[in-house]
């Protein structure tokens, strides 16, 4: 019997647990039982996966398997790393931030608002450039 971490030969029996022997590694220091497997099969993994493309949700199949549904999620992360291939953008692509965008436009006295209303529209891909179309829009604020 080897331990199950550093495969070390060096184990000692460390008492019971549920009814099953207990081994430790003198090496690493790892208690753990050779006859307990944890976690689910491929196969029910695979059927969880399946069951999420068809639109149930991860709440759902955690009670259906009776795991978490971050183990669910582990699941399907690693299944659509293992089998698909990233999407790679066809052109570059622009990163645009809006900070602070409805924050006070004129003072901090009036509590209601001026807001803006902002589309950024692509006007040349090859470029880069954008068109911003801003429509103001206007509150009346009884405070002023």
């Amino acid at each position: 019997m080897n331990c199950t971490k550093c495969h070390s030969e060096n184990i000692f029996k460390s008492g019971f647990v549920r009814g099953e022997q207990r081994y430790k590694c003198k090496t690493c220091g790892r208690q753990f039982v050779p006859t307990r497997h944890k976690g689910k099969s491929e196969t029910d993994k695979l059927t969880a996966v399946l069951l999420y493309i068809n639109g149930l949700s991860l709440y759902t199949i955690a009670r259906l398997f009776k795991v978490t549904p971050p183990a669910v999620l582990k699941w399907i992360k690693k299944f659509a790393y293992e089998n698909y291939e990233k999407a790679k953008p066809k052109t570059e692509a622009v990163i645009i931030e809006l900070d602070e965008m409805w924050h006070y436009l004129k003072s901090k006295k009036p509590n209601c608002g001026y807001g803006r209303l902002i589309v950024v529209l692509p006007v040349s891909s090859l470029t880069g450039n954008v068109g911003i179309v801003i429509e103001q829009r206007l509150k009346y604020c009884s405070n002023e």
